[in-house]
């Protein structure tokens, strides 16, 4: 079969990922509906094509913070790469090196930070923050991040508890053992109680709130950007906190079920920021379409998430029982 566009990816990736697996990346909260919005929006924008204008040369190069990438595509930080290819983010780490463009690396990667730069030493990458009651652990973290020469801190705002994902619930989704969250191996001690994809539960702090922007910029001198924007009130109020860019995002759909598409919000954000920082978007990009209607709405780049894991799985074969990929199919 040829592979033309991202959905015959992404029905690779179902067919060949372990149901469990594939139900975790393609979880949404509850009923799935601002999910399945986050698609269903773009759909509902038309394009209106001026004509006989000189296109004979393109050039799709950008600029975040100040870095020239080569088109306005990113990759958005998602979790666990290793379930879809043993290589894991240190694939996701080369692509995106090989293409020039941000990869912002998930504080649950299935890789370490240490390893992920190895791979891909020149590569432009951000780090996806949380913050959690031990403050000391985010610290940490922080201060291993820019040592490493990432260069922004993306500081997701939209999980003070984990959207109920009733597949994952139905499936009792956890890690298989031969991987863990890399980032925090030796350092969160191992725990007896229940766990949450991977890492100890009740780790989140559930009190975050803006003071806590002025605490992560005490810590550090890279940027910050903050991931999980939905209004212009909050888009305000991070400027005025002094923040450097915001990811408008649901967290692909979820967190909570019931929000608006990510594209919907866009505008009302653009609109308030009136280019003081920079905004981004994540969330139901499939198409080149889909990017242009993001850029012309406003957004500096859009960074997609579940389709760098369909790239990762393509031509791997995933055993059912241990997730571990066996074989490459050529």
């Amino acid at each position: 079969m040829a592979m033309v566009c991202l959905t015959d990816f992404e029905e690779y990736a179902k067919e060949h990922l372990s149901k469990a697996t594939w139900d975790y990346y393609a979880a949404g909260a509850d009923e799935c509906c601002t999910r399945d919005d986050n698609l269903l929006a773009y759909k509902r924008i038309r394009l209106r094509p001026r004509i006989l204008r000189d296109v004979s040369v393109s050039d799709t190069r950008t600029t975040v913070q100040g870095t020239e990438i080569s088109f306005p595509v990113g990759i958005a930080p998602t979790a666990f790469h290793c379930l879809a290819w043993h290589e894991g983010e240190m694939a996701t780490a080369r692509g995106t090196e090989a293409v020039n463009t941000c990869y912002i690396t998930s504080t649950y990667s299935t890789c370490s930070v240490e390893e992920i730069v190895a791979a891909a030493p020149n590569g432009y990458r951000w780090f996806q923050l949380y913050v959690y009651r031990d403050r000391k652990l985010s610290e940490s973290i922080v201060h291993r991040v820019e040592a490493l020469g990432y260069k922004a801190l993306v500081l997701t705002v939209d999980v003070p508890y984990t959207g109920k994902r009733r597949n994952d619930i139905r499936n009792q989704f956890k890690l298989p053992p031969h991987l863990k969250v890399k980032n925090f191996d030796g350092v969160i001690q191992e725990a007896a109680s229940s766990e949450e994809y991977g890492i100890p539960s009740n780790t989140l702090d559930p009190s975050i709130s803006w003071k806590d922007v002025y605490w992560l910029q005490s810590l550090t001198r890279l940027p910050i950007i903050i991931k999980g924007i939905l209004t212009k009130e909050d888009a305000e109020l991070a400027v005025e906190h002094g923040v450097q860019g915001i990811i408008v995002s649901n967290h692909g759909g979820r967190q909570l079920d019931g929000g608006p598409a990510t594209i919907d919000a866009l505008s009302e954000i653009v609109d308030t920021v009136q280019g003081r920082i920079e905004v981004y978007l994540d969330g139901g990009i499939r198409t080149g379409s889909d990017v242009l209607k993001a850029v012309a709405l406003g957004a500096k780049c859009v960074f997609i998430g579940r389709p760098a894991v369909w790239g990762l799985a393509y031509k791997v074969t995933i055993n059912v029982v241990c997730h571990r990929p066996i074989k490459l199919r050529y």
